[in-house]
């Protein structure tokens, strides 16, 4: 198992907040601006914003300006770092599992 980078605890971080959570849900419809993104959880644009910019740092959304316009989209590099986290971290209890079995295995023998 590799030793968990730094970067895991800011992506878990930034998937602990709420309203980060119902942007993303909202962002795996489809593509949508920033207001589209405050309007249903009733905080300001500036609001969205900074939770926008927490989720574009750990790496699950993308921003593009397009005019006056800022779309967001998932970027999949977020989820692929905590899949990568959840791998590593089940591999290692499964191998534990593996070795309490064992033990409790060689306890039954008569």
């Amino acid at each position: 198992m590799q030793l968990a980078s730094p970067e895991i605890g800011r992506v878990f971080n930034a998937l602990g907040d709420p309203t980060r959570r119902a942007i993303l849900d909202r962002l795996a419809l489809g593509p949508a601006s920033v207001s589209h993104l405050a309007t249903p959880l009733g905080v300001t644009v500036t609001a969205i914003g900074q939770h926008l910019q927490v989720l574009e740092e750990t790496g699950f959304v993308r921003t593009q300006k397009l005019g006056r316009v800022r779309s967001c989209r998932l970027d999949p590099a977020g989820f692929r770092t905590v899949e990568q986290w959840a791998a590593d971290h089940r591999q290692l209890w499964d191998q534990r599992l593996d070795r309490l079995g064992d033990v409790m295995a060689e306890d039954d023998k008569p």
